[in-house]
């Protein structure tokens, strides 16, 4: 069996279908964790990001509101990081995480990028 968390934002169409195609692989058991519900610490998006392989400039979703908001430097990785943890609504969707890495499904069928 194998496990696989996603991060996930069910008003999301391609967080949807990424979860879709996930719960549809025979052997995969899927945590389903809404992450503007609960919200993952500043560490937990550092670590997610490192083990995607991608720098927080690259996993943030700048056409949200709260970028102009805040006056976000989207270029800034640490400033990201912390807006990330404040808000959110910034974390680009969906993010998929195995043993094996993580992935930011976009387009969902990323999805299965980290499957064993």
């Amino acid at each position: 069996m194998t496990k696989a968390t996603i991060w996930h934002n069910p008003r999301c169409s391609k967080s949807r279908a990424a979860l879709a195609i996930l719960e549809g692989i025979p052997g995969v058991e899927v945590e389903v964790v809404e992450y503007l519900k609960t919200p993952p610490s500043r560490a937990e998006i550092e670590a997610v990001l490192a083990k995607a392989g991608v720098r927080p400039s690259e996993a943030v979703r700048k056409g949200e509101a709260v970028v102009k908001e805040i006056g976000l430097d989207v270029s800034d990785d640490k400033a990201v990081l912390d807006a990330m943890a404040a808000h959110p609504i910034l974390i680009e969707r969906a993010i998929v995480i195995t043993e094996k890495g993580a992935v930011i499904a976009r387009p969902p069928e990323r999805a299965s990028e980290v499957l064993n």
